[in-house]
């Protein structure tokens, strides 16, 4: 485990391999779940804001579930979440021409309609973040969809954290990140 200011990061996201391989998984993490994504408390007023710019990108399906749901929803347990179709594919999600889902938000992100690239729950994957009174847990979730992605890491030799670099620096900030770096470093020493 690495102490780094108010988090604990698991050894799994130094150790560990991963590259996500949408040519293989097509996007799946996007479908499969219980809910949509998780969502933290100042992105939802975000995607009030940023919705009729993302819009041009979503289904109508997508849309619809949006219209008649709202932009997020609340859980059982008052976490919120991205909007699902049917209980199943993120409303924010569109396939592409090669039939691999793709999230809305990112693409007009892309496209310069807007400076907010995706929920950070959805740029940290595969790490989750559990929230503690003092501390944050990072920690490596391991899901049979992302196997290929295991194996293109390893074959590459990209651990969780070199993968996750910029969102990490996005959640943490940049300090923070060499700081992880140099924990890595000198713990393999």
């Amino acid at each position: 485990m690495i102490l780094i200011d108010d988090t604990c990061v698991s050894d799994d996201i130094a150790e560990k391999f991963f590259v996500c391989n949408l040519e293989k998984c097509k996007g799946a993490c996007c479908v499969e779940g219980d809910l949509g994504a998780p969502l933290e408390a100042s992105e939802l007023p975000v995607l009030e804001e940023i919705y009729e710019n993302v819009k041009p990108y979503l289904t109508p399906e997508g849309i619809a579930a949006i219209e008649e749901q709202g932009k997020y929803i609340r859980d059982w347990e008052g976490d919120y979440s991205t909007t699902t179709i049917n209980d199943r594919e993120c409303a924010y999600a569109f396939y592409d021409e090669r039939n691999i889902l793709k999230c809305g938000i990112e693409q007009a992100y892309l496209d310069g309609k807007t400076d907010f690239k995706k929920p950070i729950s959805c740029h940290l994957y595969p790490i989750r973040i559990t929230k503690y009174d003092n501390f944050h847990a990072l920690n490596y979730d391991r899901w049979s969809i992302c196997s290929d992605a295991c194996t293109l890491g390893e074959h590459l030799g990209v651990e969780v954290y070199k993968f996750l670099k910029e969102p990490l620096i996005r959640a943490y900030g940049e300090d923070w990140y060499r700081q992880l770096e140099e924990e890595i470093a000198h713990g393999k020493v």
